[in-house]
């Protein structure tokens, strides 16, 4: 695929989620940019701000297989990855796919369930494997993991294990619509387009499991020139000796803020990357990766925060 119809297939994407999420345009355009490159998304959010919705509309707009796990306290590992039963008719036992094995995976309030449940996800979102038995499955392509999760002042949530953090390519922030964005979502309720029943919204299917392979493919050829690759390389590092972080960011985060620079590029039709490419997803990609120091968060500051002090501390190449 060419990356004039990797950006006519984004703005056609952009374009049928608007139908139903009004608003919120860096969150459906990071999960575009994260679909195209293959990585997995959390977001953050208090109840009622369209998290699920977004992942439901993309699922219609993508022709390709979805699951949606509800996470919960008694929610148990082979509820996610599926289990054996013995068949008495054929005296073997019979693996059950769960259903993880799909296209697009929603991981919903992902933090309501226990780290054993969560840690049920590390195999299949780093290696696009399942291992259950002593027996490995591949899972289809593509096949990404879209988690929501309500913040962790809330009651009845549980902390990620830092492990599954680092496996997430963007962690998004939800906030609320302004004032004009509410309206519109009143005035669609009042002219009987209810988000609950999506079909009310005439969405089109832009993009099919086979041509979503095509973009990724595409976006690997997007040219990254050195002098970017060692600006991405200096700001991951400096999060490793900042005076408010305690612990800094992987070569994951590095790795992740390539791919992910790439399939913006290819979005907007580029094959190549620019340093406000990189800018505008750092935050996507460090703010979870990042733990600071007890005495920065007594302060107030948030990892958005440090984010963008490394980044006016970090010489950006010149074009």
């Amino acid at each position: 695929m060419e990356l004039a119809q990797v950006a006519e297939r984004f703005q056609r994407a952009t374009e049928e989620i608007g139908k139903v999420l009004v608003g919120q345009h860096d969150l459906v355009e990071a999960t575009l940019v994260a679909l195209f490159s293959e990585g997995n998304i959390l977001i953050e959010g208090v109840p009622g701000l369209g998290k699920t919705l977004l992942v439901n509309t993309l699922s219609k707009v993508l022709s390709c297989g979805f699951k949606r796990v509800q996470f919960t306290p008694d929610l148990i590992p082979s509820d996610l990855t599926g289990h054996s039963i013995y068949n008495m008719a054929d005296r073997q036992f019979t693996f059950n796919r769960g259903p993880i094995f799909t296209n697009l995976l929603l991981a919903d309030e992902i933090n309501r369930a226990p780290a054993k449940t969560q840690s049920a996800l590390l195999e299949a979102m780093q290696e696009r494997q399942v291992t259950v038995d002593g027996v490995t499955y591949p899972l289809d392509r593509p096949f990404i993991t879209i988690a929501t999760q309500n913040p962790l002042e809330q009651e009845g949530t549980y902390p990620l294990p830092e492990a599954q953090l680092d496996r997430f390519m963007f962690k998004l922030l939800v906030g609320y619509p302004a004032t004009t964005e509410e309206q519109t979502i009143l005035q669609h309720y009042a002219e009987g387009r209810d988000a609950r029943d999506l079909s009310r919204f005439n969405l089109q299917e832009v993009l099919s499991g086979p041509q979503v392979l095509e973009v990724q493919q595409a976006c690997l050829g997007v040219i990254v020139e050195p002098s970017i690759i060692n600006y991405i390389t200096a700001i991951v590092a400096r999060t490793r000796n900042w005076h408010s972080v305690a612990v800094g960011a992987s070569p994951r985060a590095g790795v992740n803020m390539l791919l992910a620079a790439r399939a913006m590029s290819a979005c907007q039709g580029r094959n190549f990357v620019v340093p406000d490419d990189v800018k505008e997803l750092a935050p996507w990609v460090l703010r979870h990766r990042i733990r600071l120091r007890p005495e920065a968060e007594i302060e107030g500051v948030s990892p958005d925060d440090t984010v963008r002090e490394i980044l006016d501390a970090v010489e950006a190449p010149r074009k």
